[in-house]
Order: structure tokens, then sequence, then C-alpha cells
């Protein structure tokens, strides 16, 4: 649906929806805000689990499965689609996620010391086994993993499967343009406010009684929040359902989206991970998503390494992790206010380069800092308190980066999927940003599982990323240079009108 000149130049700018739009743009927007919101709830969580429990470098190991857990739950995910539609596909998948977080916070955590094995068991592992020293820690709090795995998932399922993918066929390119930006805008005010709740739920501790646990506090507030806000996104995708999509204003389809499931249109993984091996539109693609799952797990990772040494404790780690998620959902604001006025007047490549170029030039400095650590503050004796250093500085780069993701490679990512035709949207959709993003990510704690192994094999004492930097650094260089080079190819397949 096309708007024409209906809007002054002020309004078109900042804010070029139509009052009846509403109807539609508003559930879209809380249900973007409730998913986004609650998926940095957990990964705050996730994380402050297991890097105070198990290491930094132990999250390398749980990320390196991911791809084939994410294969595993797109087969159960393929075969529940076979039996459920729609709106109720979407309350399953949903539900399933909460009820899963609601039973760790209930009955796994609470009984952590019953159901893991003993520390003086793992330890002694870790011993007899040191190449394998961070698998076994992984081991000794194996009910974090689980959490840890449920928390990356969500970004698979419940956004880029069942939101971004029911957007894509609700939504014309047109209005895409004009809304996605806002859809952006508001989005990390609730990544914001996920880190504010997120800093609030961990200085709870202050007000636990003596001698009860401060954590499980953190977890019940969290995880209950999560809870009532995904079911208030359920509610309000079944609004959507029954109020907006029967209007022919929205959608013109003669069936609504997920209704239509025939045996015949539906193709197994097989099939699309071949439909998407084939077009080269969807292969470059796929060298953005993955790039940036690399480089995102690289930065983060030796990051959160150097966190960790400075904040030991899950409260502080989690207080200082959500103060972080605030600071980018903050940026990401201000970054978002201009992504739709840059996509509408200047290239898609303009928009797209922004990404990558912060990620390189975060990386340069990132990984700057360590080397130098690593090889000059140490051998002088200067190493003590350059932690703090590092956190400093790479809490900028991250903010940066998280920022850029979040505004610009998201809203040009997305619309580069909207021209493909239907089944290679429908495909492309899953694979590529869904496995894809899976696949970065393994490919980056792939690398970092087999230099720590390596070094460690070669050591009496286990290896750290302080021994991986140089090497981490080296191949970091050269995905963010292969995430531009796809960019300037893909740009010139979108101008050229060319999607297979």
């Amino acid at each position: 649906m096309k708007i024409g000149r209906v809007f002054s130049a002020l309004r078109e700018f900042f804010f070029p929806i139509r009052g009846y739009e509403l109807k539609k743009f508003l559930p879209l927007l809380l249900i973007h805000c409730f998913c986004i919101f609650n998926h940095y709830c957990l990964k705050n969580l996730k994380d402050s689990l297991i890097v105070t429990a198990a290491g930094v470098e132990a999250i390398s190991f749980l990320k390196l499965c991911m791809p084939a857990v994410t294969v595993l739950f797109l087969f159960l995910y393929a075969k529940v689609s076979d039996r459920l539609q729609g709106q109720r596909l979407y309350v399953a998948v949903l539900g399933t996620f909460v009820l899963f977080f609601v039973f760790f916070t209930t009955v796994l955590y609470p009984f952590r010391d019953v159901i893991h094995p003993f520390r003086h068991t793992v330890v002694e592992y870790q011993r007899a086994y040191p190449s394998f020293f961070w698998l076994f820690s992984v081991w000794g709090c194996w009910s974090y993993a689980i959490f840890f795995v449920f928390a990356e998932l969500w970004s698979t399922f419940v956004m880029t499967i069942l939101f971004w993918q029911f957007m894509a066929q609700i939504n014309t390119v047109e209005e895409a343009k004009r809304t996605y930006g806002f859809l952006l805008v508001f989005g990390q005010l609730a990544v914001a406010a996920a880190g504010y709740v997120g800093g609030l739920a961990s200085d709870i501790r202050s007000h636990v009684p003596k001698g009860q646990d401060a954590w499980q506090w953190t977890l019940n507030a969290l995880i209950g929040t999560v809870a009532v806000t995904s079911c208030l996104a359920m509610f309000l995708y079944h609004w959507v359902y029954r109020r907006v999509l029967t209007d022919k204003r929205f959608y013109d389809k003669p069936e609504l989206p997920g209704m239509r499931l025939k045996a015949k249109k539906k193709a197994g993984l097989r099939d699309g991970l071949r439909v998407v091996l084939h077009s080269p539109y969807l292969a470059l693609l796929a060298i953005l998503v993955v790039s940036y799952a690399f480089t995102d797990n690289m930065l983060e990772n030796f990051w959160k390494h150097e966190v960790s040494i400075c904040f030991p404790n899950p409260n502080d780690y989690c207080t200082f992790i959500s103060h972080y998620t605030m600071g980018y959902g903050i940026l990401s604001i201000v970054f978002t206010l201009f992504v739709t006025a840059v996509f509408r007047k200047f290239s898609w490549k303009v928009g797209a380069l922004v990404t990558p170029a912060v990620m390189l030039l975060g990386g340069v400095v990132l990984f700057g800092t360590i080397l130098f650590r690593k090889f000059l503050l140490v051998p002088l004796g200067g190493l003590a308190g350059f932690s703090h250093t590092i956190v400093q500085f790479g809490l900028v780069v991250m903010i940066l980066g998280r920022s850029g993701k979040m505004s610009f490679f998201d809203m040009s990512k997305e619309i580069a999927f909207i021209p493909l035709s239907d089944d290679l949207k429908a495909k492309g959709k899953a694979f590529v940003d869904g496995m894809g993003h899976r696949f970065g990510k393994s490919f980056g704690s792939g690398f970092q599982v087999l230099m720590l192994t390596i070094l460690g094999s070669f050591s009496e004492f286990p290896a750290t990323y302080d021994d991986v930097a140089p090497y981490a650094c080296a191949i970091y260089m050269l995905l963010a240079v292969a995430w531009i080079f796809a960019v300037f190819r893909l740009n010139r397949r979108i101008e050229n009108g060319k999607e297979a």
C-alpha cells in the first residue's frame, strides 16, 4: 500500500504512518518490544550463570554445539508446524521456551547442588585431562548450560523465525521502509529497559535477608517478568490475527500467513539448504550474517573474559552487563533515529556498510589493547589493573558494534530479504538468518575451542584467551574484510534486480 504525498516533509521524515495504520503498527510494535526485552534479559542471565561458574572459555564450547542443536530444533519445529498453524504454532513455540525457564528457576537452580557433580570430581578430571579443562567446567554446571542453550535459541526461533518471518509475510517493501525503522527505535528502548530492569534485579541482593541466595531472587524477578511479557505477546499475536489481518486495508491475500501448509509446498531442511546454496543472492546474504556472528562472537568472548576478571560474583557481573545493555540500547536509539533516513535518502550499500566498518575498527582497538598487554606490559611488569582498562575500551567498542547491528545491520538485512520470492524468502529466512547466525557463532567458537585445546596440550596449565589472542586477531580481520566485500557484491545484485 503506497502512501503517496500525503504527509508534510517534516511528518514524512519523523513519522510517515497513517492514523488508521496504527491498528496494525502498534500491536506489532509491542510484540517486537516484548521479544527483544526478553531476549536481553535472558542473554544477561545466561552469561552471568556460565561465565561466573565455568569461565568465559566455556561459552566457546557451548556455542560450538549450537548449530547441531539448532538443526535439531528446526527439525522439531518443522514437525510441529505440520500439526499446528498460524497463532497456535506461535503459542506452542513461545510457551515451550517460557515453561523451561520457569522450570529452571523453580526446580533446577534451587537443587543445583544435588544435580550437579561434586566440585572435587570436576577438578580431578580437569587435572587428568587438561586439554578438556573447559569441557569439564561445562559438565560441572550442566543445568546452566541447558539454560544457556535455550536462551541462545530464543533469538533464532522467537525473534527471527516467528516474528520477522511473520513481518515479511504481512508487509510490503514500501511499508517496511516506512515502519521498520520505528520498530528498531522502540526495540532499542526495549533493550535499554532490559538493561535497567536487569540492573535492578541484580541489585536486589542489598534487600535479601541474610542467609538467602541473592541470585535466586534475581532469577525469580527476571524470569517472572519474561513469563508475563511473553503471555502479553501471545495475546497480541492472537489479536493481530483476528482483528488486523482480516482487514483488507492491511492484508489482502486470500489466506492468513501460516495457514496454507500443504505438504507439497513444505520443504525439509535438506531441500531448503540446497536452495540457499544455489542462490548467489542468498549466499551473499549468508556471508553478511555469518561474518557478523563470527566477529561479534570473538569480540564478545574476549571482552567478557576481561569483565569476568573484574567482576567474579554473578550479581556484580550481571549488574555490569545490564548497565552495558542499557548503554547500547540508548545509543542504538540515536543510531536508529537516522537509519530510516539513510536507507530512504541513500543507497542500501551505505546503510549496510556502517556495521562492518564499526566492527573492523572496533576489532583493531580491542585486540590492540589485549596484544599490547600481552607483548609489552607483561615483560615490563605492568600487568596489574590493566584488565579494567581493556574492559573500558571494550565497553565502547561493544556498545558501538551492537548499536550498529541493531539499527543499520538489522534493517539492511530485513530489507534485502523482502524482494525475494515467497519460496526463497521462507527457506532463506530459516537457513541464512537462523542457521547462518548459528554457524557464524559456531565458527568463531570452534576456532577458539581448537586454539584453546591445541595450546593447552603444550602446557601443564589450561590455555586462556590471552594465549589465543594473536591468532584470533588475524582471522577476525579477514572475516571483517570479507563482510565488506560481500556488501558491495550484494548491493550490485540489488541494484540490478538479481534476486536468485
